[in-house]
């Protein structure tokens, strides 16, 4: 086993207080390892798990966990930890977990998952949906899908997610999130294979060939894994496309590092 056969690696930074009496990382704590590399598997998938698991009908109970030690992590020591899910059944699913400290392996943890129906507790099929998602992350595809329109074609998905994340979690009004823009806008939403959205902004035209970019929202369970950018990408694209010059954006400082890797540069002070 080595890192190249995992997909999906997290790096995790042990901590003191995961250390034990022989100043190794106790061993419990590898399996807590592999659970933080599984909730970040549902998140690379743009599965916002919550909202996810409901649409699907049922939870994933854990049946089995199982550790194989080669050698020992320490504190201080960067772990890259790899997942993959290696066999589908007809109602679970069972993942492998390689644990590695540079090109080291240090641990191999087993997880089988057995999805269920939480009000009667009974094994369910595993739906057809997630077992098509996970096909295409594991062979190096992707379900997700950008859609691009205007304000009567994706106003209500994107609505959904700038409700969510500028007005219920940052605190903005409610009465200036939707403004005098929103029907003249070019609008894109990012889709997981769910038919969810998961990301979306905005593209209006700010003068003669200036655009401005505008109301960048990604779903808070699934941050951290390039949506955002993809929404960006495109909305710079279509401005490219149809002849303007510049691109500008009015961004929360917080983001600033994120645009700046897009090729953004700052101008000005903070508001």
């Amino acid at each position: 086993m080595q890192r190249e056969d995992f997909r999906a690696l997290e790096r995790i930074e042990v901590r003191w207080s995961e250390v034990d009496a022989q100043k190794v990382v106790f061993n419990a704590h590898y399996l807590n390892y592999a659970d933080i590399a599984l909730t970040n598997y549902w998140r690379r998938l743009a599965l916002p798990y919550e909202a996810s698991f409901a649409q699907l009908g049922g939870e994933l109970f854990a049946r089995k966990a199982t550790t194989t030690f080669h050698a020992s992590a320490r504190y201080g020591d960067v772990l890259d930890v790899g997942i993959r899910c290696v066999k589908q059944g007809n109602t679970s699913l069972q993942f492998e977990v390689g644990i590695f400290s540079g090109l080291q392996l240090l641990n191999v943890v087993e997880l089988v998952y057995v999805f269920v129906d939480t009000k009667v507790h009974q094994p369910l099929a595993l739906p057809d949906d997630l077992k098509r998602m996970i096909d295409a992350y594991e062979s190096g595809g992707s379900t997700l899908q950008l859609k691009a329109g205007s304000w009567n074609d994706l106003g209500r998905d994107a609505e959904r997610l700038r409700m969510a994340v500028f007005v219920r979690e940052q605190g903005v009004p409610r009465e200036i999130e939707i403004d005098e823009l929103d029907p003249v806008a070019l609008h894109a939403v990012v889709y997981n294979g769910l038919q969810q959205p998961v990301a979306t902004g905005r593209l209006v035209t700010a003068g003669k060939g200036v655009a401005r970019i505008g109301r960048m929202a990604v779903d808070k369970g699934v941050r951290g894994c390039n949506l955002g950018r993809m929404v960006l990408d495109h909305l710079v694209q279509v401005a490219r496309e149809r002849g303007d010059t510049e691109v500008i954006l009015h961004a929360q400082c917080h983001a600033q590092e994120f645009y700046r890797r897009a090729g953004f540069v700052p101008f000005g002070e903070p508001d």
